[in-house]
């Protein structure tokens, strides 16, 4: 493994790497599997992926789940544009966006827009009643904007293919 600098973020080696890789694809993949696949003893592994995870690099393991097939079939992503800039409205939006219904991601950015956030919803007015409901009325929010999300792809260029 390469060099840890304390303070500094440990690199991932290529063993590291061949590690994430592998778990991006099937994050069900056993220690034994992943072990053989890399080349490695399986205890190796083992201490190998712990350490991933504590260093925060493996964030967790999750079911990818099909909106539409949950019965959430309408997607959008709003972009939502504060009045002034109140620390405590950002902060309020912060701790609870993520927590509502049908809220997928939440992004804060630079640009005209403040934060841009992925729903998914069972209609054209579920997407409207909770634009109105959640986004518009919150303290400080000047402008939400909608945009309808005909399709998505997820990328899977984080770390380079082989």
């Amino acid at each position: 493994m390469a060099k840890v600098v304390p303070g500094e973020p440990a690199p991932l080696d290529e063993t590291d790497r061949r590690l994430v890789r592998l778990l991006v694809d099937d994050g069900r993949m056993s220690n034994a599997a992943l072990a053989r696949a890399v080349g490695i003893a399986e205890s190796t592994c083992l201490v190998r992926v712990r350490s991933l995870r504590e260093r925060g690099v493996v964030r967790g393991i999750h079911a990818d789940l099909d909106p539409a097939a949950v019965g959430r079939p309408v997607q959008a992503m709003i972009a939502v544009r504060f009045g002034g800039h109140r620390r405590s409205h950002f902060e309020a939006f912060r701790e609870e966006v993520p927590h509502l219904p049908g809220v997928l991601a939440a992004y804060h950015v630079s640009g005209a827009t403040d934060y841009l956030v992925h729903v998914a919803a069972d209609s054209a007015d579920a997407l409207r009643d909770f634009v109105l409901d959640h986004l518009t009325n919150r303290p400080g929010v000047l402008h939400a904007e909608t945009s309808l999300i005909f399709d998505a792809l997820r990328g899977d260029g984080l770390l380079p293919r082989e």
